[in-house]
């Protein structure tokens, strides 16, 4: 019975928002449209090279070269294996959900376990630092300062969130120094032993992170279109609407906190909030790129919940501090 009723409410709320899509087909509309240009001119030219470039590093051994230096370094800090190194630093610079699609493929590769994978993802929730000092810095909070602590708080907070669960499934594997000799053999044993040849590496490479970005596509334009219509129905202030907004599509909400009538230091820790939670478009963004793997999404969810937390009350501490430096 439980089920059924279960099933009676998703109908209905499919129902409403079928109805909402053809009574509100004009903001629906440009809501769709709008979402398009975000991918177009955000998503698209931060991600696309990087997804490309990391599937070729990849097949030339790269991982391993940077796992067998990183390894000391990850131990010692997160108590995981070196090769974690890899999403830690191209989740960095590409911004999420990439360190899905980078954990995935150590994953697949075996390089990593159900619970290795799950671990990596915790603390590799990286924002793409151009969208920060970019948009959030100059478009929204219109203060250079600002922007610079929303970065390095987040990025902080992330280190903190690694540290805080180093022994969630820690490593057992023992490491020894540093040997350069050693991760320059593993990196071209990999790439020897790999039978494709560079044409066919480059085209499996385009194709996967097309339809990598195509998903995130889709998922950042049905959840925009879900606040568009929360928007026209429910009838909140502007400071609850924009933290709902957020918490849904994060630039959404972003938007909304930049117009509102609050002090700059509250629009900062409100954003750096907002951007470390990542919002459940990010959220349906990773769990989709991981939905033919065993890679639990809980962990996840929890580290991005203390993450969000961590990172807005370091903003506010620090903020009087850092503004006039």
């Amino acid at each position: 019975m439980k089920k059924k009723i279960i099933s009676m409410i998703c109908i209905s709320i499919l129902i409403i928002i079928g109805f909402e899509i053809l009574t509100e087909a004009d903001s629906i509309l440009q809501t769709v449209s709008m979402s398009l240009n975000i991918w177009a001119n955000n998503i698209f030219p931060s991600l696309f090279p990087f997804f490309v470039l990391s599937e070729i590093l990849i097949n030339f051994g790269f991982i391993e070269l940077v796992g067998e230096l990183c390894k000391p370094l990850m131990h010692t800090l997160f108590k995981c294996k070196g090769e974690v190194a890899f999403v830690f630093i191209m989740s960095m610079l590409s911004g999420f959900p990439s360190n899905a699609k980078y954990v995935k493929e150590l994953y697949s590769q075996g390089i990593l376990n159900e619970n290795e994978a799950s671990k990596a993802l915790m603390f590799t929730h990286f924002s793409n630092p151009l969208f920060i000092l970019g948009t959030i810095s100059l478009l929204f909070l219109q203060n250079k300062t600002a922007g610079l602590m929303v970065l390095i708080f987040h990025y902080l907070g992330n280190i903190i969130i690694g540290f805080i669960f180093r022994n969630y499934y820690p490593t057992n594997e023992k490491y020894t120094k540093v040997s350069l000799k050693t991760a320059i053999n593993k990196m071209h044993h990999k790439r020897v032993n790999n039978k494709q040849k560079i044409g066919l590496v480059i085209t499996n490479s385009l194709q996967k992170t097309i339809n990598t970005l195509l998903l995130i596509l889709g998922v950042v334009t049905m959840f925009l279109c879900l606040t568009t219509i929360i928007n026209n129905n429910v009838h909140l202030n502007e400071f609850s609407r924009s933290l709902l907004n957020g918490f849904i599509e994060m630039t959404q909400g972003l938007k909304y906190v930049s117009v509102i009538n609050i002090p700059l230091k509250i629009k900062t820790v409100i954003s750096t909030l907002i951007i470390s939670f990542g919002g459940f478009s990010v959220h349906m963004q990773l769990t989709g790129i991981l939905s033919d793997t065993n890679i639990k999404y809980l962990p996840f969810l929890t580290a991005r919940i203390l993450h969000a937390f961590i990172s807005s009350f370091l903003v506010y501490i620090f903020f009087d501090l850092l503004i006039y430096i």
